[in-house]
């Protein structure tokens, strides 16, 4: 999720709660509903202070928190790093009102996961698997970190080519592909060709992007445009494989 782009506040479409495509062996899971001070002396204050100096920090940081499911409120630290744009939480909260709040038994890929915000509010959903791929080794590691804080196995951290990790895993093999490539770069169209053969017919792709994908970009590559959203400088698209 790389990206310098602000995000206005988000107009959400209607929500729409779907269904996890049906695969050979699972059962199709049903839906439910989520979820003054004493005052000091100069004197008193330290000599840093008094002589105008500004206090040490560590790297600078700021929080975004996971906003449904067993892990609602959890806060997710994103170190400002340039480039860096987690997806706003009123995204976040229109994606999974349109995918449905309970996942259970889902798989999933978070391509480009950066936090991992998406990857994590999938299996805070019950997800049993979410394959989080991301090259920056910093980020993958705060990932990995994150799993264990958690003591979920359902976490699995790649660190790594988004794209070529894609074209390693297996076909159909999956309910949801989430793609939120860094928006100057030359990704989307391979991730997208990648991401296609991961789910099966009736299967879904998230992808947000810096301009809306049509029609005639997605039906060749046997996607369907169900559900569109701009929020700022974002467009948020859920794709359903259709061929």
């Amino acid at each position: 999720m790389l990206l310098d782009a602000g995000h206005a506040r988000a107009v959400s479409s209607p929500s729409l709660t779907l269904k996890r495509p049906s695969r050979v062996g699972q059962r199709e899971p049903g839906a439910r509903a989520t979820y003054t001070g004493a005052m000091r002396s100069k004197s008193s204050l330290p000599l840093a202070r008094q002589a105008g100096a500004a206090p040490a920090r560590g790297p600078s940081s700021h929080e975004i928190r996971i906003i449904g499911g067993q892990w609602r409120r959890t806060p997710i630290r994103v170190p400002d790093k340039p480039g860096l744009r987690p997806t706003p939480d009123r995204v976040r909260e229109t994606l999974f009102n349109w995918l449905g709040q309970d996942l259970q038994g889902w798989r999933c890929v978070d391509a480009f996961a950066g936090t991992g915000a998406l990857g994590l509010e999938a299996a805070s959903r019950g997800a049993v698997e979410v394959v989080a791929i991301e090259h920056d080794a910093e980020l993958a590691a705060r990932l990995q970190q994150l799993a264990l804080r958690l003591h979920t196995l359902a976490l699995k951290v790649q660190r790594g080519d988004a794209v070529a990790a894609l074209r390693r895993l297996q076909a159909e093999a999956f309910d949801v592909v989430f793609l939120d490539p860094p928006f100057d770069g030359p990704w989307f169209e391979p991730a997208l060709d990648a991401a296609v053969r991961l789910v099966p017919l009736g299967g879904w792709i998230y992808l947000e992007a810096p301009t809306r994908w049509n029609p005639p970009q997605l039906e060749p590559r046997g996607l369907s445009l169900v559900r569109h959203l701009k929020a700022g400088a974002v467009h948020a698209h859920l794709l359903r494989r259709t061929a």
